[in-house]
């Protein structure tokens, strides 16, 4: 074993000046044990992730089962009633919405029909009004106020009047009661109005008698 040399020792120190600089690199190993404990601490990190991923979800407290042994438990039969009751309401709500839409199915016909029977009851008059008005009779300043009033009141419930000459004959709205032939007819045509129709909507109350000017064959 050789002798230790005091000098040599001293000689292979770092000089005090160059430390305090921060020249000097630290030995090997001392700057590297820090970098390897962080990777151990981020790996720890991430297998306590996975594992807390991997665990099953608990049920939250309080939560009660609807069934135990397959008797329903309180809150579960509490769940049925309420079901139950709500399925009903419902039934009895579709039921109260078709209700209401047949009743007001049936007060509008039966106020459709009262018009009916009122215009069924002034035809005549309405008739004998026409009639003055085309063969140009005499009509005093109140006559005619009051045949006026007569079809804006019909007019207001709905009521109206069709029926003029020269217009195609339909038969779904015209009452032929003379076919008049015509050579400079090209189509049935309404020649003369003896009857004026009247209608609500679609439905016809009375069709239009008419005279019919037809082509010549």
């Amino acid at each position: 074993m050789s002798e230790f040399n005091k000098d040599d020792y001293l000689n292979d120190l770092p000089d005090a000046d160059e430390l305090a600089a921060g020249q000097v690199a630290p030995e090997d190993g001392a700057g590297e044990a820090q970098p390897e404990a962080n990777n151990d601490a981020q790996s720890s990190e991430a297998q306590g992730e996975q594992r807390s991923n991997e665990e099953p979800a608990t049920p939250e407290e309080g939560e009660e089962a609807d069934s135990v042994d397959g008797k329903l438990t309180p809150l579960g039969q509490a769940k049925k009633e309420a079901a139950e009751y709500l399925e009903a309401l419902q039934r009895e709500r579709a039921e109260f919405i078709n209700y209401r839409n047949r009743t007001k199915k049936d007060m509008e016909r039966a106020r459709q029909q009262g018009i009916i029977d009122v215009l069924a009851a002034e035809l005549p008059a309405l008739d004998d009004i026409d009639r003055i008005r085309e063969h140009g009779g005499e009509m005093d300043e109140s006559f005619q106020a009051v045949a006026a009033k007569i079809d804006k009141a019909f007019e207001k419930f709905g009521v109206e009047k069709f029926g003029v000459k020269g217009e195609d004959f339909d038969p779904t709205r015209h009452d032929a009661i003379l076919h008049k032939p015509d050579p400079q007819a090209e189509k049935a045509t309404v020649d003369t109005v003896v009857e004026a129709g009247y209608r609500i909507g679609d439905r016809v109350i009375r069709a239009a008698r008419v005279v019919v000017a037809s082509p010549q064959e």
